[in-house]
């Protein structure tokens, strides 16, 4: 989740760089996807459940920079949406607003962790609006705009997102319109409940940090600014370049099948109430978060006082446990394979048959067989002894065994003796 990063570098990585480069890839292959309905399919769905999944998993999470990861994830979601749904300069747009805001939380995550001695769970933090009204307004705009209220940035290509789901009238298309209205609720719900446990609520850390707590310099004080002004009004300028009727701005960068353009139905077809759920969910999520973080917080308490509540929280803290599951059977097994390959076959077939294997071989042959040489005469005899009626053996050998090979072998084996024989007597020595 590269929560570990520098907080600049986890800006520009997670608002920007990294965690969209597949999208942009999807984007350019857009001729090749929109002849492919099953491949469109799929990333609709995978792109719906990914927003989901990534949602709920951040509604439990701890860790201030986590929090905004799976924020990440969850944007992203709605981007692969969008592009299963043909939409790909909504996609686009959506790209380049979430990039201001995500960036301008990052940042304000950064501020907040850098004021308050290196301190990133949010159940330590709380109270710092007194310390940092400027780092709690530009986060309060950021979260504000992630959650698509309308008229800010977030709402010029989230909400847009969803409207063209439903307009789809598909099984997929209702499928993507239900779990993005879900999202958005959930989004202000984990957005609502970092601003609550970071701001408003009580003071949960030492009394040193908060006596060391100020305000970033100018350095980040004015790209919090200026992300800001961006996160407010970069889609209201821009979203008739992007995503009007009948814009030309990708031209032939972006191609969209006739059949599959919706945007008029989204625009100017939907029931107003399928317009505003989105924007009555998030709201409905606002609104629960800070009645529960910072005006009852004993709900919660008592609400994973219980086995289910407690399962439940572990469940969605534990993100699946697909990283448990990813490690014990594919990583380890992984592991268990390489090592396996590494002493089986590497280091045992490949060294025994390869070079290892080979010279050890000539080596002991070779000593082997000097010690065949002793010195003894008696020795010498047999061994002339055995050669000899090795010799016979071969010579009437096609009378016992009658085989073709054999017979190639024999004349071999045959010319080869005949010429010691016959070299032989010039060296021997009495």
């Amino acid at each position: 989740m590269l929560t570990q990063k520098p907080t600049p570098v986890s800006a520009l990585i997670h608002a920007a760089t990294l965690v969209t480069a597949g999208l942009y890839l999807l984007l350019r292959s857009s001729p090749l996807l929109e002849y492919s309905s099953t491949a469109l399919l799929i990333i609709t769905l995978t792109g719906a459940t990914t927003a989901f999944f990534a949602a709920t998993c951040g509604l439990v999470q701890n860790d201030l920079k986590r929090i905004i990861a799976f924020s990440t994830i969850s944007q992203l979601g709605y981007m692969v949406m969008a592009v299963g749904l043909s939409q790909y300069n909504v996609a686009l747009m959506h790209v380049v607003n979430h990039a201001f805001f995500k960036a301008l939380l990052f940042l304000g995550a950064g501020a907040v962790i850098h004021s308050f001695s290196d301190q990133q769970d949010v159940r330590r933090l709380g109270g710092l609006i007194k310390f940092l009204p400027f780092t709690y307004t530009a986060m309060l705009v950021g979260s504000l705009s992630l959650l698509a209220t309308p008229w800010l940035t977030g709402f010029y290509s989230k909400d847009l997102i969803i409207e063209l789901a439903y307009g789809q009238y598909s099984f997929s298309g209702i499928y993507a319109f239900l779990l993005g209205s879900i999202t958005a609720g959930l989004t202000a719900f984990y957005s609502f409940r970092l601003i609550c446990l970071v701001f408003l609520t009580i003071p949960n850390g030492p009394k040193q940090s908060y006596l060391n707590a100020h305000e970033a310099n100018n350095k980040v004080i004015i790209p919090l600014f200026l992300l800001a002004l961006f996160s407010i009004f970069f889609g209201f300028i821009f979203s008739d370049l992007f995503v009007g009727m009948a814009s030309d701005f990708f031209s032939n960068a972006l191609f969209i099948k006739p059949n599959n353009i919706s945007l008029i139905e989204a625009e100017f077809s939907l029931p107003l109430i399928i317009k505003l759920l989105p924007a009555l969910l998030s709201l409905f999520g606002a609104s629960l978060a800070i009645f529960l973080y910072h005006k009852s917080p004993t709900f919660i308490i008592d609400l994973t006082d219980n086995f289910i509540g407690q399962n439940l929280y572990t469940f969605f803290n534990g993100k699946y446990f697909f990283d448990i599951i990813y490690n014990n059977y594919f990583i380890n097994k992984g592991l268990d394979l390489g090592y396996k390959i590494s002493k089986g076959l590497d280091r045992g077939i490949i060294e025994m048959v390869g070079p290892y294997g080979l010279s050890h071989t000539l080596t002991n042959t070779g000593k082997n067989i000097s010690k065949l040489d002793t010195g003894v005469i008696t020795t010498y005899s047999i061994y002339i002894t055995l050669s000899l009626l090795s010799l016979i053996f071969l010579i009437f050998a096609p009378i016992l065994i009658d085989t073709l090979l054999l017979n190639e072998i024999r004349l071999f084996i045959i010319y080869i003796a005949a010429l010691i024989i016959v070299l032989s007597p010039s060296n021997i020595r009495f």
